[in-house]
């Protein structure tokens, strides 16, 4: 698999009224100013883009809305199979615009294999497939949140420390049958490891057995940006609480659709799938 390390955006950009348009590297505190955006992030497929602009400004990517915090910061993601050249304009509170294209990196994806599960987990019957649907409801639900808080700021750390068994992207074939790519990232650990939040958020969703994910916690980031974490073998996230990094979530278990202890944990900018390894810097040592 092929990723890039962090780096200032780069993009073609067209400003009218003469104003100037320029990017801050990674991190820089500065407020944004009349005429300046800056932009952090990855701009490859899984991606997420964090913006600065003025406040008050109006933000569309791919033609639609972007929310944008009293400060003026926005979210822009990219999905896996996203490729080619992406559209942001950004209307300026004295009425200049600046229209931005973001071109994507794509990638190549593994290939993972898992055998050895029941094959009703593989292929479900038809008395399980109404829980399913109400479950996968439930998650949407949640997902399509758009809570003003920019709770995402106080950055990302990996919520569980183990060797990483599963990445971004990849094929899936299950018991020899090609499914859906993999959207997480799957951390290798035995079971009652504690699980904590990558970063702050409101307890979404805390559900101890749903039929693929098992013991489940989502996390409401803000601005549409949410977390979920299956498999967990204890639940302890408290539904509507407020969390900070690094406060516990729950602990790693092998329940749901699992073959062994691990982590499941999965990013979304609403239904953008996102590679949370992108968010994260290398997995630190046990």
């Amino acid at each position: 698999m092929r990723r890039g390390h962090m780096r200032t955006v780069s993009f073609i950009a067209r400003r009218t009224l003469g104003l100037l348009l320029a990017l801050m590297l990674i991190g820089a505190p500065l407020p944004a100013t009349a005429g300046t955006i800056t932009i952090d992030g990855e701009t490859m497929q899984g991606g997420l883009l964090r913006g600065l602009t003025e406040p008050g400004s109006q933000v569309r990517f791919r033609g639609r809305l972007v929310r944008v915090s009293p400060d003026g910061v926005f979210l822009v993601g990219f999905g896996r199979d996203d490729s080619g050249n992406f559209a942001l304009d950004i209307r300026h509170p004295n009425g200049s615009k600046s229209h931005i294209e973001l071109a994507v990196t794509e990638r190549d994806y593994d290939v993972q294999r898992i055998d050895g599960l029941p094959p009703k987990m593989v292929t479900p019957g038809e008395a399980v497939l109404a829980r399913i649907a109400r479950e996968a409801a439930m998650i949407a639900e949640v997902r399509a949140r758009d809570t003003p808080e920019a709770l995402f700021a106080s950055g990302f750390v990996w919520p569980a420390i183990g060797p990483i068994s599963g990445v971004y992207g990849s094929r899936r074939i299950l018991n020899g049958e090609p499914k859906r790519p993999h959207y997480g990232v799957d951390v290798a650990a035995p079971e009652g490891t504690p699980v904590v939040a990558p970063a702050d958020g409101i307890v979404a969703l805390a559900e101890d057995d749903l039929y693929y994910t098992g013991g489940t916690v989502m996390l409401d980031h803000g601005h549409g940006l949410t977390s979920v974490f299956s498999h967990l073998g204890a639940v302890t996230a408290i539904l509507g609480a407020r969390v900070a990094q690094g406060d516990p979530i729950g602990r790693i278990g092998a329940t749901g659709r699992a073959t062994g202890a691990h982590l499941d944990w999965r990013v979304n900018l609403f239904t953008t799938r996102l590679d949370p390894a992108l968010l994260v810097g290398p997995m630190p040592e046990n």
